[in-house]
């Protein structure tokens, strides 16, 4: 996080757009902010846009304003958030979720400093400084067409990656701390220590929902605490048992779980498998829940493999052998993607595999990759 905030004060001072880049929680938008506050901009407004929750014609309408008639229920003139912007910044959160139609009129704005209201046809000029921030690799979206090159270019003068919560975990106990103060403070409650195993236990976690979910689990645990000390079964059992998001969500709760409130409950009774739940799902999944595989862009790697030999072990016949199964499987699939980034080139292929080349030849043999 040092690099990110090196970065964040050396480009405050400019006017340059800027591109922040992190999963969903990260904190994007605290940068985006911080931005504004350090700049000579910070007297002005900080309008914040999040793109993904609007549909087209209605982000059309929020960015630039519209005059009366433009459509139905448009009774009166409207300025937009472009114009609320002016002599300060804008934030456009979720950026990748903005139709191609819109991208082209936002690439004028950036390089053009004007636009139109919707219906009207009288140009307005704005001085907005543009921050945006995507949950997506932007460069993906530009080669699959859903994101314009020349727009990403022009966001992209200055990129801010922010690193996932489980790639800083020693950021954690500081950012404990911060979250225990405020909701101490919001809550008009006295909880100022912490077990040392909650502390433990929280940095063993891989936190798919990064700091917004560590942010939620220390504000439940200062409400329901009745001591003044944060304990380790205030934690949600997701962290104690070191399962994902992915792994205890089933997307519906079933008659013994609050309605609509708390985190699904995993199975009890006898296990197997992995010593917490039977090797037939993913743990917590209910057999009529929603199916894992939809929450993959959030798994990290060791998740995805967990989830992987389940799934192997589960459609294997018990006589079968799961090496074939499973590792072959995976090997093959690891060789193949090599191998197309490599073009098809085997001595740098094996090379990024480890294996030299006469055994990764027999490997594409085995696996009917040549």
């Amino acid at each position: 996080m040092r690099e990110v905030d090196r970065i964040t004060r050396k480009v405050a001072a400019t006017n340059a757009s800027v591109l922040i880049l992190g999963e969903t929680g990260t904190g994007k938008e605290l940068i985006a902010s911080a931005i504004h506050q350090l700049s000579h901009r910070s007297g002005g407004p900080f309008v914040k846009v999040n793109c993904g929750a609007l549909s087209e014609s209605l982000l059309e309408s929020e960015l630039f304003g519209h005059v009366r008639g433009a459509f139905t229920g448009a009774i009166a003139n409207r300025a937009g958030r472009f114009e609320a912007a002016n002599g300060g910044s804008i934030f456009l959160d979720e950026i990748n979720s903005t139709t191609m139609t819109l991208q082209v009129k936002l690439l004028r704005v950036l390089q053009e400093k004007e636009f139109e209201r919707v219906g009207d046809t009288a140009t307005n000029r704005t001085d907005a400084r543009v921050i945006a921030a995507s949950n997506r690799d932007l460069m993906r979206q530009v080669h699959s067409d859903r994101f314009r090159e020349d727009l990403y270019w022009r966001l992209n003068v200055v990129p801010i990656e922010i690193p996932a919560l489980r790639h800083r975990r020693d950021d954690i106990p500081a950012l404990v701390s911060f979250f225990l103060e405020y909701y101490n403070e919001v809550n008009d409650r006295y909880v100022t220590h912490i077990d040392p195993e909650v502390m433990l236990a929280l940095q063993d976690y891989h936190w798919p929902g990064n700091v917004r979910e560590l942010q939620n689990y220390v504000e439940r645990a200062v409400v329901m605490s009745d001591t003044d000390e944060l304990t380790i079964d205030l934690l949600p059992e997701c962290v104690l048992t070191g399962d994902s998001y992915a792994d205890t969500y089933s997307g519906s709760f079933d008659e013994h779980s609050p309605a609509g409130g708390g985190l699904p409950m995993h199975d009890s009774g006898p296990s197997e498998g992995n010593g917490n739940v039977p090797p037939s799902r993913m743990p917590g999944q209910s057999s009529q829940g929603a199916n894992p595989a939809a929450y993959v862009d959030r798994m990290d790697a060791k998740t995805l493999t967990r989830y992987v030999v389940l799934r192997g072990l589960d459609e294997s016949d018990p006589d079968e052998n799961v090496h074939a199964a499973v590792v072959d499987q995976v090997e093959k699939e690891l060789i193949a993607q090599v191998l197309a980034q490599c073009g098809g080139v085997q001595t740098k292929a094996a090379s990024r595999l480890g294996m030299n080349r006469n055994t990764l030849y027999k490997k594409i043999k085995q696996y009917g990759l040549g």
